[in-house]
């Protein structure tokens, strides 16, 4: 008798390990997933997909009939859209996973001498690009890769610096035009290309380069400093937000947190699943 029922409890034990194993996995998939989509378009769609699921929940439960009709409808015709509506965001998690980058940790780690040298190096670097009127678009990845993009440029894997930075931006160089990413303490391409933003509601005197700003930034968790070739404006974006007229203690300050705080929240994750 104790057998049988020691037997049942290993076998419980068994099944509650590979449970909680399931659940891991689960958790992890879908955290990826979310780390993918997060700061796109995708995120207000999953939204209103929840608002849809939820209505046909209540319409069945209070027995609207036509209404619950409609939405069942509706759900029929978005399994057939929904491959299409998110077709960036797959097409990112597909490429992603088959580099064998869906489980790497983009953020480059760096100790608090290289972090305060880099912010540095980029506050000199801006203020020169300000002072002399010379546009330039900066961009600073962070947890999000921004690895397709990277591949529309030009690699160069060099060490940040201010000469390094003003010379890619001065007039009619080659590379002038696009941006220049930065990952950790390097550059790592120059003359890239990026998305426009598609919201309609900004203003009209924003240039390409504010737009294309923005467009990254709605799409990563990536940190882009603008410099305006016309007026010399520093201006910072950051998750679909520009802010604009700062001055040098401002970009500094904005800077230092927010790279900060990104290699902050890295280490604490790290040592947690050490």
């Amino acid at each position: 008798m104790w057998k049988e029922t020691l037997g049942l409890t290993n076998n419980t034990l068994g099944m509650s390990i590979i449970s909680i194993i399931d659940i891991i996995i689960v958790a992890v998939v879908v955290y990826k997933l979310m780390m993918i989509i997060k700061g796109t378009r995708a995120v207000q769609l999953i939204k209103g997909l929840g608002v849809l699921i939820m209505a046909s929940l209540v319409s069945n439960l209070l027995g609207f009939r036509t209404f619950g009709w409609i939405l069942s409808q509706l759900q029929a015709v978005l399994v057939i859209a929904l491959p299409v509506v998110f077709q960036p965001e797959l097409r990112r998690a597909l490429e992603q996973l088959g580099r064998g980058k869906f489980f790497a940790r983009p953020l480059v780690m760096l100790n608090q001498e290289a972090l305060q040298n880099l912010v540095n190096e980029l506050i000199k670097g801006v203020k020169l690009l300000s002072k002399n009127n010379f546009g330039a678009l900066i961009i600073i990845e962070r947890e999000t890769g921004v690895n397709d993009f990277i591949e529309t440029g030009t690699k160069i894997d060099g060490l940040v610096s201010t000469e390094f930075l003003v010379n890619l931006f001065i007039p009619k160089s080659p590379l002038h035009d696009g941006a220049v990413i930065i990952r950790g303490d390097r550059v790592i391409a120059a003359g890239c290309f990026l998305p426009l933003s598609e919201n309609p509601n900004l203003s009209k005197e924003l240039g390409t380069r504010h737009r294309a700003a923005l467009g990254l930034t709605e799409q990563s968790d990536a940190l882009a400093v603008i410099v305006s070739e016309e007026t010399g404006v520093i201006s910072v974006a950051e998750e679909g937000r520009l802010t604009r007229y700062l001055d040098e203690n401002t970009l500094k300050e904005i800077l230092s947190k927010r790279i900060q705080n990104k290699q902050s929240a890295a280490t604490s994750l790290f040592n947690w699943r050490s």
